[in-house]
């Protein structure tokens, strides 16, 4: 059982759980997530740690509430209610090294699990450009954290009704033709954002890293319901990532895969997409 210490409503739809989980916060690193279980009856989904604090023993969850399993969450519990399950930390940590320049893709809920990495590559030594974007300026999340860690930060909203109109790819390609390359960019979000992110650096052949959030049961490999093609290589998301090369990383199969089982995802408890990134 974890307990929820603090939820805040940061957006529409769009909840912050800080859960009480010692064990996990003690040995989380950026870029992994854990799986959580809301009650005996409920389904497992997966979710990123947006942020998390040894000495508190806390950990931050994001979610968002677009399928059942997730409402249910957002819409039933509160402060000191108990989550039945809290299982991790999973996945592989980001890898975190001196690149010199690095820039930081957050779309949407996105902009929550690329807070901690972020965070550690900016404490790593490196020049940090975050850019979030999100459909308006109401969507716009985590924008005082990601200033606070970051040396520069742009906002894109689609209607322009917060930072610049348009796409997270466009200061980015505004960046790279002006021949300012950096030594890697990451980007988390939705499939067709971290598509774009990547056809966009590929030319340049600038490192790209997407974290995919593709269908999760088990968080252990052995479902197989996250497998994803990458390069010539099948990988499961949830123990070989879920960090990927994204110049290598199948978009098309993931998409396709996404749209399995969203007959089952319209059941009682079932998941409203995919899930990580998002909580759904």
């Amino acid at each position: 059982m974890a307990k929820i210490l603090k939820k805040t409503n940061l957006a529409p739809q769009v909840y912050e759980f800080i859960v009480d989980a010692p064990l996990v916060a003690h040995k989380c690193k950026p870029g992994q997530f854990v799986i959580i279980r809301t009650e005996e009856e409920s389904e497992r989904i997966p979710l990123t740690i947006a942020d998390f604090d040894r000495k508190q023993g806390t950990i931050t969850m994001i979610v968002q509430a677009v399928g059942n399993t997730t409402k249910h969450l957002c819409e039933t519990f509160n402060d000191n209610d108990e989550i039945l399950d809290v299982v991790g930390p999973l996945g592989m940590p980001s890898h975190i090294e001196n690149f010199g320049t690095v820039v930081c893709v957050g779309g949407g809920i996105g902009v929550a699990p690329v807070y901690p990495i972020a965070r550690a590559l900016k404490e790593a030594g490196n020049k940090v450009i975050s850019i979030i974007g999100a459909r308006n300026k109401d969507l716009i999340i985590f924008e005082d954290k990601m200033a606070a860690i970051s040396d520069e930060l742009i906002i894109t909203t689609d209607d322009g009704s917060a930072g610049q109109k348009g796409f997270v790819t466009d200061p980015i390609k505004k960046m790279l033709e002006s021949g300012n390359m950096p030594g890697m960019v990451l980007a988390i979000g939705p499939v067709i954002m971290m598509k774009n992110v990547a056809e966009t650096t590929r030319p340049y052949k600038v490192p790209t890293v997407a974290s995919l959030n593709t269908i999760m049961v088990d968080g252990t490999g052995m479902c197989g319901g996250c497998r994803v093609r990458v390069g010539d290589d099948n990988k499961f998301a949830c123990v070989d990532g879920p960090e990927f090369d994204a110049h290598l990383v199948d978009f098309a199969n993931l998409v396709q895969r996404q749209q399995m089982y969203k007959g089952q995802e319209s059941l009682e408890y079932g998941c409203g997409g995919h899930c990580k990134c998002v909580g759904d």
